[in-house]
């Protein structure tokens, strides 16, 4: 337990800094708006690239990868049943249902990191190149089948797929292990300086996004479909992992990424497809702090498992 009190608790408190730097303006949010564009288009795909270029898998874990995406086709369908809550509206029912099934890769990829190493971070990115797609598929048409006022040019989230450059690094970095093709010295060192920023910063924007004032607005549904998310999601995940024979560092590498919050980019999609704005931000907001408590407990039950 210690081993991951001490790869939690600096990402908590870079998580509070990036919150002290946006409240006493100390930062613009226009900053953190070009840090997070930084962070998306070239920090975390040279991160990803040069941990799974240098993966050495004995075989692919496809059952880890399948009980993800299990997992996210299960919690989607959760989501659906917000329509029986009193009061529910159509697109907060697109927003819980995107809550769901997204999660925080940053968060992820840093406790990967601090706790597994190289191999743990190569494992979440490939988990990333699974569940990014499949979130992105499940949020867009959960948004706009539930907009109030769907948008006028209709989304095409297989193409944002495809120009994700979270997906491409995977795809490259999959590639060049897949045929064995050696990064130059001078490629894995660029790329190396690259990636030890890329967890930082995507930490800092994180803390930064997040809204307190939402933690005060947040009600009996918001934190409920907070629990379910944070607790829900890596239940679901060990049913199935157990299921299928999962089990050692696949297991643990999927039952942390299950328990991460929702991302906090969920705000924009819901913006911009006509979710559910104010619910999303309340909780992304209530599961970002309370994971804080429900990582811990995820954790415990990874070491009674004896997966780490």
């Amino acid at each position: 337990m210690n081993a991951f009190l001490i790869a939690l608790v600096p990402v908590i408190l870079i998580v509070v800094l990036g919150q002290i730097l946006a409240r006493r303006g100390m930062i613009t949010p226009e900053a953190f708006r070009a840090m997070d564009r930084l962070s998306f288009l070239v920090l975390l795909p040279a991160l990803i690239v040069r941990a799974l270029a240098n993966a050495e898998f004995d075989h692919a874990p496809w059952a880890m990868l399948g009980a993800l995406l299990l997992a996210q086709v299960v919690m989607a369908g959760i989501g659906l049943g917000a329509r029986w809550w009193p009061s529910t509206e159509r697109p907060a029912i697109g927003t819980i249902v995107q809550s769901n099934v997204r999660w925080n890769t940053i968060i992820a990829l840093s406790l990967g990191a601090q706790l597994f190493g190289n191999e743990g971070v190569a494992l979440v990115s490939l988990v990333a190149a699974a569940m990014i797609p499949m979130a992105n598929v499940i949020s867009v048409y959960a948004l706009v089948s539930h907009a109030d006022h769907p948008p006028g040019k209709k989304p095409q989230p297989l193409m944002a797929m495809l120009r994700n450059p979270l997906v491409i690094a995977c795809a490259i970095g999959i590639s060049l292990a897949s045929f064995h093709i050696k990064l130059p010295v001078v490629a894995d060192e660029t790329l190396k300086m690259l990636a030890n920023a890329a967890i930082a910063a995507g930490l800092l924007s994180a803390g930064a996004g997040v809204d307190l004032g939402a933690l005060k607005r947040a009600g009996v549904r918001t934190f409920f479909w907070s629990a379910v998310r944070l607790l829900g999601m890596p239940a679901i995940v060990l049913a199935i992992g157990l299921a299928i024979g999962l089990s050692g560092l696949p297991l643990a590498v999927a039952l942390l990424c299950a328990a991460t919050s929702t991302a906090p980019n969920s705000y924009v999609l819901a913006r911009e497809l006509g979710g559910d704005t104010p619910l999303a931000a309340n909780l992304i907001a209530v599961q970002t702090v309370a994971a804080s408590l429900s990582l811990p407990l995820v954790w415990l039950v990874i070491l009674w498992l004896g997966a780490a």
